[in-house]
């Protein structure tokens, strides 16, 4: 009776470990062997302000939830104390918190993930993390989506204070207003 009880809060967890492996863009395992606890706390901050959930799981547990998934590649790097950042809405912040955390903390090693559904190896990681987070792509992205704008706009103030001025407007005036 109590072996049955035991197996399935065992299974609960393989669900939840399973349930949080799904709805995760971003998961990574981590080696946090050697961080203090003020430093494991510090850790846990960064990423929770970032919406990140940093637990720690049993390996089998985390083994099965993974086979289950078919992400048998990540079972190599499931030996050893490791803790588990999962991420649901940024792909980039994981990577770039505990790379950054770990570049101060040699204790901390990132070992491997799940990035969108994809068993991830360390240099993919690192990649990963050298990119912006998701404010500075949208950034990005704004900027390249308001530039033919606003050169249009220099245009348009370029030909209408040529026509104030009494100039003839011509096809260079205005190539040289998009051009500034």
């Amino acid at each position: 009776m109590a072996n049955n009880s035991i197996i399935e809060q065992k299974q609960l967890l393989v669900d939840e470990v399973t349930a949080k492996m799904q709805a995760s863009q971003s998961t990574i395992v981590v080696d946090y062997r050697g961080l203090t606890v003020t430093e494991v706390t510090e850790l846990r901050r960064e990423l929770r302000a970032a919406g990140v959930e940093f637990k720690v799981y049993k390996n089998n547990l985390v083994r099965r939830a993974a086979t289950e998934l078919g992400h048998e590649g990540l079972l190599e790097s499931l030996t050893g104390p490791n803790a588990i950042a999962f991420s649901n809405e940024d792909v980039v912040a994981p990577a770039k918190i505990l790379a950054n955390f770990a570049k101060e903390h040699q204790a901390l090693e990132i070992k491997a993930g799940i990035i969108e559904g994809n068993v991830a190896e360390l240099a993919t990681i690192q990649e990963l993390a050298a990119l912006p987070n998701r404010d500075g792509m949208l950034s990005m992205l704004l900027s390249v989506l308001q530039a033919p704008v606003r050169n249009m706009a220099l245009v348009a103030k370029a030909v209408a204070e040529q026509k104030e001025s009494g100039v003839e407007v011509t096809t260079e005036a205005t190539d040289e207003a998009a051009a500034e």
